[in-house]
């Protein structure tokens, strides 16, 4: 699991107020709140947020959080925020002693969610993930969210790049308890994996995309014929098994692009691509762009 931090915000805000943050579902949101209580509206789901909650939003999206449920939304993107270092900006729409007082205090970041290979799982996460939930069984968690709550109250020097560290383990935290307390109430992929036949097949192709796979040999390995095998799967997974094979390698050849720096040369290599152009054509017809198209996009 990879998680960083692409942008942040530490937000004073006087209520009445509404916050619209909508990134396109293309990272997670995270949100600390230092003092509430805020309402966080998802779609058609609303709950309250107390002083030292905090919620991870894995896919992120169109989402709202609001002094009370009648109010208007603002994008976030267009309130005036001043730059306080690398990636991290303050928000303070408090006129005077009395409207801070007042205030509500939250911390809030854009994170780049990547599960690699799992990338799968990030889909099969609830909307809204709370700490709160996780807390009787993570205690160790507690003294993360007291110590944000500390350098939020503090401001003490430092205090932001500290909270933007803290956050991320927090969020990964959160996603790491889900995991680990059975991802829930969920099935399609983590229940492949759980299956003895599907689950060989799925951490065999994960130890080597690379390799040129057919549905025969991984009929094999489940000990079933093809055509059960290949239905077997699909029911499960919702997708053939040499689609599920290239989505695969997409999502590693966009992390290998990305995050290591590899040339596409190199990544064509590496999934098992006979040729730098071979590899070009899948990897647009299943992402859109190109792979030389998709590293000028990289910050």
């Amino acid at each position: 699991m990879r998680l960083s931090g692409l942008n942040y915000r530490c937000l004073q805000i006087a209520p009445p107020f509404g916050i619209h943050f909508d990134n396109g579902n293309r990272c997670a949101q995270f949100h600390f709140i230092t003092q509430g209580p805020v309402l966080l509206k998802n779609g058609s789901e609303a709950q309250w947020l107390q002083t030292g909650d905090a919620v991870l939003l894995p896919r992120g999206g169109d989402h709202h959080l609001l002094s009370s449920s009648d109010v208007e939304s603002r994008d976030v993107e267009q309130i005036d925020a001043v730059p306080l270092c690398d990636s991290i900006s303050q928000v303070d729409t408090c006129s005077d002693a009395s409207e801070k007082r007042d205030a509500v205090r939250l911390f809030s970041g854009c994170m780049q969610f990547d599960l690699g290979g799992m990338h799968p799982l990030i889909a099969m996460m609830p909307a809204v993930m709370h700490v709160g939930t996780l807390l009787s069984r993570y205690p160790e968690m507690l003294p993360m969210l007291e110590a944000m709550a500390r350098e939020s109250r503090l401001e003490r020097a430092g205090a932001a790049g500290i909270l933007s560290r803290l956050a991320d383990v927090v969020a990964a935290s959160i996603v790491r308890g889900w995991v680990e307390c059975g991802c829930g109430d969920i099935g399609g992929w983590v229940e492949a994996l759980r299956d003895p036949r599907l689950g060989k097949v799925i951490a065999a192709i994960h130890h080597a995309p690379g390799h040129d796979w057919t549905v025969t040999e991984m009929a094999a390995i489940t000990g079933s014929s093809r055509s059960v095998f290949a239905e077997r799967f699909r029911a499960a997974l919702g997708t053939s098994p040499l689609g599920y094979v290239t989505q695969l390698r997409m999502r590693l050849a966009n992390q290998w692009i990305g995050e290591k720096g590899l040339s596409i040369e190199q990544v064509a290599e590496r999934l098992g691509y006979g040729s730098q152009a071979a590899f070009s054509r899948a990897f647009k017809r299943e992402t859109g762009q190109t792979p030389g198209a998709a590293r000028r996009a990289l910050p």
